[in-house]
């Protein structure tokens, strides 16, 4: 008897095609992902002696936020030039037509009055009555 011994041919897997889906995978995400950037001002509130907690807080409200180097965020949204042209646009955009919500303005204890002043001018030239600045109450010393 005369065994031939068969060739055995290599088997293998081709990667091309999983390659080409990774890549195609990688590419969506890439274009599908939004990327946020969280910004928080660090503020120090000033202090005052008289006041009244607010309490009955609406849901619906603005809140302006001024760091002490003048940095401004509106319901935490980072405004890149404060002037009172681009603060006005973003009280109406945030407000979308509702000039009866309340402005809370939040205002660093070191924050130069004139920024303050600016986004107090464009919420009242934006037809906004409802201001409102945040403090931290003043502690009086035990007698």
């Amino acid at each position: 008897m005369n065994f031939r011994r068969t060739r055995r041919e290599e088997v293998g897997v081709n990667l091309t095609p999983l390659i080409d889906v990774v890549f195609l995978l990688l590419i969506f995400f890439m274009v599908s992902t939004t990327f946020t950037r969280e910004t928080q001002l660090k503020l120090d509130l000033p202090e005052s002696a008289s006041g009244e907690p607010v309490e009955n807080q609406n849901l619906e409200q603005i809140e302006v936020l001024v760091s002490a180097t003048g940095e401004v965020t509106i319901n935490g949204k980072s405004l890149i030039n404060p002037d009172l042209d681009n603060l006005q646009t973003a009280l109406q955009r945030e407000a979308a037509g509702n000039n009866s919500l309340p402005v809370v303005i939040t205002a660093d204890a070191k924050a130069s009055h004139q920024s303050v002043i600016t986004v107090m001018d464009a919420a009242g030239q934006q037809g906004f009555s409802r201001l409102r600045l945040t403090t931290n109450e003043l502690e009086t010393p035990a007698q």
